[in-house]
């Protein structure tokens, strides 16, 4: 095979756009924020088909980051689940402290942020985001990434601007989550090398990647290890303790979010079906999260749940 221009990428996730104004949500009505990730779109629509039926009304903002943050603040976004830390620092920080919302669960384990790159280039030496710069014309000095304005596009334009890593000649080039798979395809055939990814991504259940060490720790300790917060409007979660204890065990791994995005993201196969098939394969996991919460009339969940799997 022959190995020819590698393609660098930083991983970043988000949209923007405005959202129309909602009114004020009772105890029995639960607004979502979504930004265009399918992992999160994908939650958002399990967390749905779960509290739908306990009696809760529920509604989605396909909405950016920063107008999420900004909508939780105005009264307009109840729950959020897709809180990246520390990426999302410089938004969450200051909501945190001056008490607008709660953060009641980390619902990824073991999810991570940074860049990687193939398994061969990894092999022939290329194992730090400090050995990038070394190899600059293999990468065109280009950094690929998606989400113009996110917070992990915003980190890797940081490391440029102050010359991190010496990639201060280079640029970050955003893309779709299309032209990332084109891209991550093209690193594995040779024709590009080097590649951002996610934990929680499905490209990481199929293509041969490996991470780059982040000698600065820009993404983070522990080479960009990250929470995945679940995020409540603080009023709200004050209204509604059993909306809390539901999403305090609203929980997934890597590995079962990185499945929600190929199936939903990279296969495009119905959203509604998608987020059902998960709940009918995994009625353990349902009874666990629901353990302690009850529909809006005060009966248990579980049982209510149980009655509809593969109905």
């Amino acid at each position: 095979m022959t190995h020819l221009k590698p393609l660098a990428s930083g991983i970043a996730l988000a949209t923007t756009a405005l959202f129309v104004s909602a009114a004020q949500a009772d105890d029995q009505t639960l607004d979502f924020g979504v930004p265009a990730w399918p992992g999160i779109t994908v939650k958002t629509a399990i967390a749905e088909q779960l509290l739908n039926p306990l009696g809760y009304d529920t509604s989605t903002q396909d909405i950016g980051l920063q107008v999420i943050y900004q909508g939780i603040e105005s009264g307009d976004i109840d729950v959020f689940l897709g809180a990246w830390l520390p990426a999302q620092r410089d938004m969450f920080n200051p909501r945190k402290e001056s008490g607008v919302l709660i953060d009641v669960a980390n619902n990824v384990d073991g999810a991570q942020m940074t860049l990687a790159v193939p398994e061969y280039l990894y092999e022939s030496g290329i194992q730090s985001f400090a050995d990038l710069d070394e190899h600059r014309d293999q990468f065109d000095g280009e950094i690929h990434g998606f989400g113009a304005g996110s917070a992990a596009s915003e980190i890797l334009h940081n490391a440029i601007d102050n010359d991190i890593w010496g990639l201060g000649d280079w640029q970050v080039v955003d893309t779709s989550e299309v032209g990332m798979l084109s891209a991550a395809k093209d690193a594995i055939s040779g024709r590009t090398h080097c590649m951002g990814r996610l934990d929680t991504h499905w490209m990481n259940l199929e293509l041969p990647m490996r991470y780059l060490e982040d000698p600065e720790d820009l993404f983070g300790e522990n080479n960009g290890e990250s929470d995945v917060l679940t995020l409540l409007r603080s009023d709200y979660a004050e209204a509604n303790p059993n909306v809390v204890a539901f999403f305090e065990q609203f929980t997934f791994s890597a590995e079962e979010q990185s499945w929600m995005i190929q199936a939903f993201g990279q296969e495009e196969q119905d959203l509604a079906d998608v987020a059902e098939q998960w709940i009918n394969d995994h009625p353990e996991r349902i009874e666990a999260m629901l353990a302690g919460v009850t529909t809006t009339d005060g009966e248990p969940a579980w049982p209510v749940i149980e009655a509809q799997l593969n109905n």
